[in-house]
């Protein structure tokens, strides 16, 4: 059976678009409206009725329905479904391509009518006509949420222009523009949000249900549902730039990137088809030659239905289907696979190295832990710790360093009233400055050291970055500084052991000390720290030299753009990762949860194991059915089956695909 087009975007495509299971064509069906949609169901239900109307007439033996009153009220029940076939069977005919399904379909209905059995031709076409149709369905099905893609992005957008806003189309918008979002509208392009907070919706860009909560100066992606009040972002894309459009753009492409099995079926069908139609006419005049009660119109009927049930449809049809569903099913979850064929390879991946910052990390570095040492106490302070505190974030607000930021961000019950003043800072160990009268350092342990400042033992056994601080030349305390484990980074190492990958390494930029604190915290065995994107490189390349190693690799970063190229499978974080590290993946979590490369993993045996049991089921049924032919027991009924009725299994099976879970 042949796949049609689908419409709904032109530059939307399918597995199988214009192709069949043995040549290429167009039905030129339009699935745009209801109308149109409706319209291709009239000629199977017209050639249905008149063959019930016929096998009742036949079946009660009514006088008038004879001879040519017979072959001319089985004719027209045939030309509904049979005529579009046999058409496109001889146009493929006059280009150069014979052995195509159009052919097969063609020459065992004609021949079946042939020698008078005007039911079973009927019959053939009718239920071709209604695995296509069928088969439309479940593509439709298939795409839904891609069209549910299409359908999230905006028609239009208020921006800023001349003091005023004004309604525009969002292709119009220029990057740095102002954009005004009311609630319950959909931002119109990727930003960056300019009011103090917002919730946001972003289950059609990520597949997350659970509301957004984003701060100023926070990314925003187009499609995303406002929430809670009036909201105000500045464009950071352009619209034919934006997140939605690089989702749809991978995902159709997807389509294009087919998986071994598929190409090995497709290239067997080619192979397969005109050796079924020379063994269909060997059937047909051989056993002339053999066989004593020898009748022609027998032996034609035979091969027939050798030809009906040959049909290499159920294969062509259900398999890229079942990858193709794989691919919706995965883009629901928050996956994007850049091709079928990195379904198949997730299944056989059995090694997986990983980045940390960004990857099981949330990459924004926050205060850990506070420590305060007894000399630096402050005479009639309220709250010890809390003047600690005061001190160094005074001393932090004079900095623009990035670890300044985090100790910042440290929230207090309340402000106290200190500022720092002659604040210098020493290249490569910190801030010196007086805050409410007293000396002050902050930084690292080198300051402290120059200072004359003693240095608790216990502080040399600490790996992460820490910031020590020294009032009135006395070690006042310290706070360490750790980028965050993400919420699911334990369960994503789990779930990854569970689906049978125990090789597991954690290849990271940042210091060795700090990665193997991170690496024995998730129970990764094996982890290197303090590498450059070159050293990740070789790691990655060697782990791929033992035989038999199939490696995945997991990063976010541009430092890890030559790593996600050169693995088996790349995986890259599409939420927070860089574009370049999206651009060079084959996978993408638009999550950025770990978690959800156990779920790719699943999701990739899941679709395989549909596309083998409809293999097997083809082939498994064909073979009866072809052999019962062949010696006379099967008729055109039973290859109606093994052909349209086993497409039609198979297809149901696939759409299986988009109703499982992976959680």
């Amino acid at each position: 059976m042949a796949t049609k087009k689908n419409i709904t975007s032109k530059n939307t495509t399918t597995p199988g678009d214009n192709e069949n299971c043995c040549g290429n064509h167009d039905h030129g069906h339009d699935h745009g409206n209801a109308t149109n949609g409706f319209k291709q169901y009239i000629p199977a239900i017209g050639s249905f009725i008149l063959l019930m109307i016929g096998i009742a007439l036949d079946y009660f033996n009514v006088v008038f329905f004879k001879g040519w009153v017979r072959i001319i009220w089985y004719s027209v029940a045939y030309i509904p479904v049979g005529f579009p076939v046999v058409k496109l069977g001889w146009n493929n005919i006059l280009k150069g391509s014979f052995f195509t399904e159009f052919f097969l379909m063609s020459i065992a209905t004609i021949g079946a009518f042939a020698i008078g059995e005007y039911p079973e031709g009927v019959a053939v076409m009718l239920f071709y006509a209604v695995g296509e149709l069928f088969q439309d369905a479940a593509v439709s099905r298939a795409k839904g949420n891609i069209q549910a893609l299409l359908d999230v992005r905006p028609k239009s957008a208020h921006v800023l222009r001349n003091g005023n806003y004004v309604t525009v189309a969002p292709e119009t918008v220029l990057v740095g523009e102002r954009l005004q979002v009311r609630v319950g509208e959909k931002i119109p392009l990727d930003g960056k949000l300019l009011s103090n907070r917002a919730s946001l919706n972003t289950a059609a860009i990520s597949g997350e249900s659970k509301p957004a909560s984003i701060t100023k100066g926070e990314k925003v992606f187009e499609g995303s549902v406002n929430l809670d009040g009036v909201i105000e972002v500045e464009t950071t894309k352009e619209f034919k730039d934006s997140s939605i459009a690089r989702i749809l753009d991978m995902v159709q492409n997807a389509t294009a990137r087919k998986s071994k099995t598929e190409l090995f079926i497709r290239k067997f069908a080619k192979i397969y088809t005109p050796i079924v139609v020379f063994l269909a006419i060997g059937l047909t005049l051989l056993p002339f030659f053999f066989v004593e009660d020898y009748v022609f119109e027998d032996w034609l009927y035979r091969a027939l239905i050798f030809l009906v049930v040959s049909c290499p449809c159920a294969l062509v049809i259900s398999i890229p289907l079942g990858y193709f569903g794989g691919l919706g099913a995965a883009s629901r979850n928050g996956i994007l696979f850049k091709g079928a064929s990195f379904l198949d390879t997730m299944t056989k991946i059995n090694t997986v190295a990983m980045d940390k910052t960004g990857t099981v990390t949330k990459g924004v570095f926050k205060i850990k832990d506070i420590v305060v040492s007894g000399g630096a106490k402050v005479e009639g302070s309220a709250s010890y710790n809390k003047d600690f505190m005061d001190y160094l974030m005074a001393m932090e607000s004079q900095s623009t360093h990035p670890i300044a930021k985090a100790i910042l961000a440290y929230k207090q019950d309340e402000a106290g009233n200190y500022i720092a003043t002659k604040v210098s800072e020493i290249a490569g160990k910190g801030l010196k400055g007086t805050v409410n009268g007293r000396n002050v350092l902050v930084g690292n342990k080198a300051l402290m050291e120059a200072h004359g400042i003693t240095i608790p033992e216990e502080t040399r056994a600490i790996v992460e970055t820490m910031v020590m601080v020294g009032i009135d030349d006395k070690f006042s305390g310290y706070v360490t500084i750790a980028d965050e484990l993400k919420d699911d980074a334990h369960r994503a190492i789990e779930e990854i052991k569970k689906a049978g990958i125990s090789n597991i390494i954690m290849l990271s930029g940042d210091k060795d000390s700090i990665t193997q604190e991170v690496a024995k915290e998730l129970e990764i065995n094996n982890a290197k720290g303090g590498l450059l994107p070159e050293e990740k490189l070789n790691e990655v390349e060697n782990l791929k030299n033992i035989p038999g190693a199939l490696v995945a690799f997991i990063g976010d970063g541009i430092n890890d753009a030559p790593v996600l190229a050169a693995s088996d499978v790349g995986i890259a974080m599409g939420g927070l990762g860089s574009d370049v590290a999206i651009e060079t993946a084959d996978i993408i979590i638009q999550t950025d949860q770990p978690s959800k490369v156990a779920q790719a993993i699943a999701i990739g045996k899941s679709t395989r194991k549909i596309v083998w049991q409809n293999i097997g089921l083809a082939f498994g049924v064909k073979a009866i059915v072809l052999f019962l032919g062949a010696i006379g027991i099967a008729t055109m009924w039973e290859a109606v089956f093994a052909d349209v009725g086993v497409a039609i299994l198979a297809i149901l099976n696939a759409v299986r695909l988009q109703h499982m879970k992976w959680d």
